[in-house]
């Protein structure tokens, strides 16, 4: 007789215990914060980030971004960390696990964006070590992420020891709805 898989809401959230003001959100956490993560990804593409949206960005479209998110983490397929100041969602990333048989040693970083009023404070770093101690805990140890091509994030990810793969040009139409190259990162956390 076969076990059962538990689901995830059945699961322990994994051994990881972030530093505050760093928080693992369940997918009820997640829920529960819908409309401030979409308030979150509609002032960082206002902004000018190269996150998978193109202007104009509706509340709703933003709020059902997040919502969409929510299966994964309740499966556990998806991971999400917020950054919070003064009581407001000043960041976020998620951490995607690779479904595939023969990858599961590996996940892919997604959706780092930090609020244009809470940035230049560390926030992204400390978002991103936090992935690593998360991943670390899944027994992920090979990561992967992808930015546009000149986005300030680009000169974020080698100080943090990902490494540079190449360029991929006219991957994505960005923000402001031209054609961006993307560069793309992995880093070894062994």
């Amino acid at each position: 007789m076969t076990e059962k898989t538990p689901k995830r809401s059945e699961q322990t959230m994994p051994q990881f215990i972030p530093h505050a003001p760093i928080h693992l959100l369940t997918a009820e956490d997640a829920n529960a914060v819908l409309s401030d993560l979409g308030a979150l990804l509609k002032s960082c593409v206002e902004d000018g980030a190269g996150i998978g949206f193109i202007l104009p960005l509706s509340s709703e479209k933003a709020d059902q971004f997040w919502r969409s998110r929510l299966d994964d983490i309740a499966r556990g397929a998806a991971y999400m960390i917020i950054a919070r100041e003064e009581n407001n969602i000043a960041g976020v990333v998620m951490l995607c696990l690779a479904p595939q048989d023969n990858g599961p040693h590996r996940a892919e970083v997604a959706k780092l964006m930090v609020h244009p009023d809470h940035r230049r404070k560390g926030i992204a770093r400390k978002l991103m070590a936090a992935i690593d101690d998360l991943a670390l805990s899944l027994g992920r140890w090979l990561l992967v992420l992808d930015t546009v091509t000149g986005d300030r994030a680009e000169h974020l990810y080698p100080t943090c020891g990902y490494q540079k793969v190449g360029i991929i040009p006219d991957y994505a139409y960005g923000s402001h709805g031209d054609l961006d190259a993307t560069t793309v990162f992995y880093k070894d956390l062994r």
